[in-house]
């Protein structure tokens, strides 16, 4: 039973956990969204979201706090400066975890943990776009199909057509005539000069 447990240790020490932690959260930072496990990411979410919240207000305090927790001056940099202007109206809930699946090597439930203001698809713009395509009519819809359909086709039945034609037209035959006319045009323009 795992009563009052409410720490992962993650089979780490304190000081490799505090370390491996810190390091994530810059990564996350940095590059707004990681691939890990899934008890990591659990765990980089209690650790990180305290984090956002401290940079929201922009003083002295708050970045040697941060920096106290990250000991990463570029990830203190980025976070001030362009992550706490994306989540300044969010309350709360700046990191989405999406599982991916399990790892090959050892079964390792791996997921996707992001900040959530970076992700475009999941956006409100994002979702106001596929709404609109939704409304249309299905009567539209399948006339537009059908017209792309005949559009489609269209060139395929004209390229087979002239194909069609051209075997059933005996060519042999047009050929020689065409020939033989050329070839009596010529003399008979050749004896009248």
């Amino acid at each position: 039973m795992r009563h009052r447990k409410k720490i992962n240790h993650l089979g780490r020490t304190s000081a490799h956990r505090k370390a491996m932690l810190a390091n994530m959260a810059s990564s996350l930072i940095m590059r707004k969204r990681i691939m890990t496990t899934l008890a990591k990411a659990k765990a980089l979410r209690v650790y990180v979201e305290p984090l956002l919240t401290k940079s929201k207000d922009d003083s002295t305090h708050s970045r040697r706090v941060v920096f106290s927790q990250l000991q990463n001056k570029e990830a203190v940099t980025e976070l001030f400066r362009d992550v706490s202007q994306k989540i300044a109206d969010r309350p709360g809930g700046y990191t989405r975890i999406i599982k991916t699946g399990y790892r090959i090597g050892d079964n390792a439930e791996m997921c996707l943990i992001e900040l959530v203001d970076y992700n475009e698809t999941y956006n409100q713009e994002g979702a106001g776009r596929k709404t609109a395509a939704k409304t249309t009519r299905r009567g539209r819809r399948t006339r537009g199909k059908k017209e792309e359909m005949a559009e489609v086709t269209a060139p395929v039945a004209a390229a087979a057509a002239p194909v069609a034609i051209v075997q059933d037209e005996p060519v042999v035959s047009e050929a020689p005539a065409e020939e033989a006319s050329d070839a009596d045009d010529t003399p008979a323009e050749e004896q009248k000069d």
